[in-house]
């Protein structure tokens, strides 16, 4: 929705704010300011001479937001300001004998419960000038006519929807009646409609001459030859106007209000602005404003009893602000009021609130506490945690807050994907665990799709997804996680059925790029997945196996289908699985039209949140000399880094500090079956300066060690 602030302080001549200031503070209660767009020249004041465009979103419960006048009323509550009053100045009509016939049939009782009329005469139909074609312009607002645009001024302006009819046109006067079934209408768009019995249309004595609350009709539109106009502005039941609208296809500005609950007390104001407008070209007034009403439909809205609210209650459902006078009396009073809300009240601290016509959104007296909280904003509430219920962390929560943080730390995105999957995608990324082999999928009652029918059995089917919107939107290198429930199922003894639902924690994660990292250890091919290696021993690094570093371990056998032969592995703790990870199979790949490859890991978090979180300790930095010792292997194929580091470890040298591969050298031509290692070694003490003797003697135990690997130390 557009709106102009130059139209805003039409209405708020006192408003002193600026354009900025006011998106703002209108966002923070709720009617949300998405783009502010200056318009015209800067006028050196931070401000432009024909004010800022508003890009709006308002939410469907607040039709009365949805025009200028009501975000008028919204700003004037804000700030404590008098909101300029609708007052047309319409000439007086020439009086007649009888007024112009008007009439709700029987059959649409309950259905139009208001309907208003004012005929106009001798009228000049021509192009809008003035402060309408101005604004239109402003607005980027089609421009038809004064009669036409002046209806759409109005509900632009005020929110109301009117409509003009060609008096001539009309046989007999005005019926507001259901339609025939099968009855023909032309609309104004120029298509032709046949009619349901259900359809509420705005008649003559012969024909249909609009579809009520939707569209007008091309027998009675306004041409350059009018001359005679009819002026209507009505309230349409919301239910029946969505049903026409949904049944025909036809959404309209005019529909969009009525189907949300339009203002019962809008018509005559309405009536009266279109025809003052129409006026200004020209024409007089004939007769009085014809308004027909039905009492009950007025009792149910615009009439509604009255709701009390005590100021005690609001205190205490909104609790401490970070004011010191906090909410008061006044304060809920001078809201209230502003809102069009009005007060009466009984006693000390009860007030007794008839509630405007045009909030239909307010039924109860939490509503009203909403609303004084809303107007005072959120954010001037202090931060305080319930007092009646005890709040407490999860279990996990101190391990997933340091998976979380180590990924961010590692160059990670937090992500959050769907919780439903489609059968494809479970049958390929699941795997039921062959302990527990009863633990199915769980397939939903009333699926939203196809792609949507199970709840997830694993995480990868969204990070997938999620990997290929990137892709598909340019973005070529994306490193994502997601900490998240999956869902099985077990079924009671000869049952059919899924009985009961498990759920259980589970990570996965995700890398696409480009451009993969070089480095002398692997292939740039495989830097992604030596990445993913790289990650899952760091979270790993974070609890205390029972086993130590040596705990976790890779297996290049038995890896899931969807894993590319010979560019994955699975992970296992303790001699059992973990989870897997490695590049997405070239089929699934081509299947789902990724650019490039991609790759994934998917953690069982359940076995690590079993586990104790590795305690930060720290100690003085040692004054004494760091002494470096290089060690330079040829090792066979089979032995992997895990296990020379394993065996080094073992050693228990306390003043070793570190350990680590500093350059691994292949060639599979010359030498087959082995590789060079270049092991890094740093040696400290943290009370004496080392001697030649220890190290030597500590070299002798690391060379030993390696060789009992079956390793052979080069010259």
């Amino acid at each position: 929705m557009k709106v102009l602030t130059r139209w805003l302080r039409h209405y708020l001549p006192t408003l002193t704010v600026t354009d900025r200031q006011l998106a703002d503070d209108l966002t923070l209660r709720g009617i949300a300011v998405e783009g502010v767009h200056p318009l015209g020249e800067s006028n050196g004041n931070g401000g432009t001479a024909d004010g800022h465009l508003f890009e709006m979103d308002i939410t469907t419960n607040r039709v009365d937001a949805m025009n200028h006048y009501g975000i008028a009323r919204e700003a004037a509550t804000i700030y404590g300001l008098e909101l300029e009053p609708l007052r047309p100045k319409l000439p007086i009509g020439t009086l007649v004998d009888q007024p112009y016939p008007v009439r709700i049939d029987s059959s649409a009782r309950g259905l139009c419960g208001r309907f208003t009329a004012q005929v106009l005469r001798n009228v000049t139909i021509a192009p809008s000038s003035g402060q309408v074609a101005e604004l239109f312009t402003l607005l980027g607002q089609k421009q038809i006519s004064n009669a036409v645009d002046a209806s759409n001024f109005v509900l632009l302006g005020m929110g109301h929807p009117t409509h003009a009819f060609d008096l001539d046109k009309i046989e007999g006067g005005i019926v507001v009646r259901l339609a025939r079934k099968g009855e023909k209408l032309r609309l104004l768009d120029g298509s032709e409609r046949t009619l349901e019995a259900d359809d509420l249309v705005v008649a003559d004595e012969k024909k249909a001459l609009g579809l009520a609350g939707v569209m007008g009709g091309w027998d009675s539109m306004i041409t350059p030859e009018t001359k005679n106009i009819l002026v209507e502005a009505a309230w349409f039941d919301p239910a029946s106007v969505r049903r026409s609208s949904r049944r025909h296809l036809l959404h309209t500005d005019a529909s969009h209000r009525f189907e949300r609950g339009s203002d019962f007390n809008a018509a005559p104001v309405a009536n009266a602005l279109v025809s003052e407008l129409i006026l200004q070209s020209g024409g007089s007034i004939e007769g009085e404003l014809i308004d027909v009403v039905d009492p009950e439909v007025a009792q149910r809205t615009s009439d509604r009893p009255s709701i009390e609210l005590s100021v005690g209650q609001v205190q205490r459902h909104l609790g401490t602000t970070i004011d010191s006078e906090g909410i008061t009396g006044e304060i809920i009073s001078r809201f209230l009021s502003s809102l069009g809300c009005g007060l009466l009240l009984h006693g000390l601290d009860v007030y007794s609130v008839k509630l405007p016509s045009w909030r239909l959104d307010l039924e109860r007296e939490i509503d009203l506490v909403e609303e004084v909280a809303r107007v005072y904003g959120y954010n001037r509430f202090a931060n305080t945690l319930p007092t009646a219920l005890p709040v407490t962390d999860s279990p996990s929560a101190s391990a997933e807050s340091a998976v979380r943080r180590r990924l961010l730390e590692l160059g990670f995105s937090e992500a959050v994907s769907s919780t439903f999957s489609g059968q494809h995608d479970a049958a390929l990324f699941y795997e039921a665990n062959s302990a527990t082999p009863e633990k199915k999928t769980v397939a939903m009652e009333n699926p939203l799709s196809e792609e949507a029918s199970l709840l997830r059995p694993s995480l990868l089917p969204g990070m997938v997804n999620m990997l290929a919107h990137n892709l598909n939107r340019d973005v070529r290198e994306a490193r994502l996680f997601e900490q998240g429930q999956i869902f099985t199922g077990t079924s009671a003894p000869d049952a059919g059925f899924i009985s009961e639902v498990h759920e259980h924690p589970q990570l996965s994660l995700g890398i696409t790029t480009a451009t993969p990292s070089e480095s002398r250890l692997y292939p740039v091919a495989d830097a992604p997945i030596f990445e993913l290696k790289g990650t899952i021993e760091s979270l790993v690094s974070l609890f205390t196996p029972p086993g130590g570093s040596a705990a976790l371990t890779f297996a290049t056998s038995g890896i899931p289908a969807w894993l590319e032969p010979g560019r994955g592995a699975v992970v296992l703790l303790d001699g059992q699985p973990l989870g897997f990870f490695g590049e997405l199979s070239a089929a699934e790949r081509e299947s789902r039209k990724l650019r490039q490859p991609v790759y994934l890991a998917q953690l069982d978090l359940v076995r690590l949140y079993d586990l104790p979180l590795r305690r930060i300790t720290s100690h003085d930095l040692s004054r004494f000399q760091a002494v470096e010792r290089d060690f330079s292997f040829v090792l066979p194929d089979t032995v992997q880094w895990h296990t020379v580091a394993a065996v080094v470890d073992a050693l228990a040298i306390n003043e070793l500090q570190s350990r680590k591969p500093v350059e691994i050298w292949r060639d599979p031509k010359k030498h087959p079956g082995v590789y060079s290692l270049l092991l890094r070694t740093v040696f400290q003490s943290h009370d004496r300066t080392l001697r030649d003797e220890d190290l030597s003697a500590w070299s002798q135990r690391i060379i030993d060690a390696l060789t009992a690997l079956g390793g052979t130390l080069r010259a």
